[in-house]
C-alpha cells in the first residue's frame, strides 16, 4: 500500500480539492460540547474505481453510530481506528459497486438502520441525539445504512457462496472448543451431543472463515490501493 503523508497543504489546493471532489460534504459540523469544529481533509482512497475523500467529520460521524463511545474529545487512537474502518468500507464499496445486481433495497436500509438503533441502550432517540450534536443528518444516516448493506451484500456474494465446512471441522471444533468452553461456562449442566451442536458449530466456523477471507482480501486490496493520508490525527 502506498501511503504518503502531506504535512503541509496549501489553502487554495485545500479548497478546490473540497469543493470539487465527489463528496458534498458540509465545511463545518457541530461538536457536542457546542462548538464549532472546521472540518478538514484526512485521507484519500482509490482502490482503482474513483478517488474517495475522507474527512475528520467522516470519522466523528462513524464514532457517532458506535454505541459507547465518546464523542466529546475524540482520542487520537480513537479517530485512527475510525479511518482504518473507513478505509476498509471505501474498498469494499468501489469493488460492490463492479457489481449492480447487489443493489441494496428499501427494505434492507431499514432492517440496516433497526439493527443499528437496538444496539443502543436508549435505541432510537439516543442514536438521533448522538448524530445530532456532530451535524450528522437522518438522510446521511440513510446513506451510510445503504453502503453498509452494500458491503455486507459484497461480502455474502464474494465470500459466503463458497465456504464449505467439512464434518471433520464440526468434529474437531467440538472435542477441542466448544466442548471444553461449555463445561467452563456452564458447570453442572447437560453437555449438548454433537448433533445437538452441530448447526451453531457450523454457523461459528462459516464466520470465522469469512472474516479471515475478507480480512486477506482487504490485505490485497490495500496493496494495491492507493491511500494518501493528507493530515495526520
Amino acid at each position: 500500500m502506498r501511503v504518503k503523508l502531506i504535512k503541509i497543504l496549501k489553502p487554495c489546493m485545500a479548497l478546490f480539492f473540497l469543493l470539487f471532489t465527489l463528496s458534498p460534504l458540509p465545511i463545518c459540523l457541530r461538536a457536542c460540547f457546542a462548538q464549532q469544529v472546521v472540518d478538514r481533509m484526512v485521507a484519500t482512497v482509490n482502490g482503482g474505481v474513483r478517488t474517495d475523500l475522507i474527512t475528520y467529520s467522516d470519522l466523528v460521524w462513524q464514532l457517532a453510530l458506535q454505541p459507547n463511545t465518546p464523542l466529546e474529545h475524540p482520542s487520537s487512537d480513537e479517530l485512527n481506528r475510525a479511518l482504518q474502518i473507513l478505509i476498509s468500507q471505501r474498498l469494499i464499496i468501489q469493488e460492490a459497486e463492479k457489481i449492480p445486481t447487489i443493489a441494496p433495497t428499501d427494505e434492507e436500509i431499514r432492517t440496516e438502520l433497526t439493527d443499528l438503533i437496538n444496539r443502543f441502550p436508549g435505541k432510537g432517540p439516543e442514536l438521533y441525539q448522538r448524530a445530532d450534536s456532530v451535524g450528522l443528518s437522518r438522510e446521511h444516516i440513510d446513506e451510510i445504512m445503504r453502503e453498509r448493506v452494500e458491503i455486507n451484500k459484497y461480502l455474502d456474494f464474494r465470500f459466503r457462496s463458497f465456504v464449505v465446512v467439512t464434518p471433520q471441522e464440526v468434529a474437531d471444533y467440538y472435542r477441542q472448543t466448544y466442548v471444553p468452553r461449555f463445561r467452563q461456562r456452564s458447570p453442572g449442566q447437560i453437555l449438548p451431543t454433537l448433533d445437538q451442536a452441530r448447526a451453531e458449530i457450523e454457523k461459528t466456523l462459516t464466520e470465522s472463515k469469512i472474516e479471515s477471507e475478507t480480512d486477506e482480501f482487504l490485505d490485497a486490496s490495500r496493496d494495491r490501493a492507493e491511500v494518501v493520508i493528507l493530515s495526520p490525527l
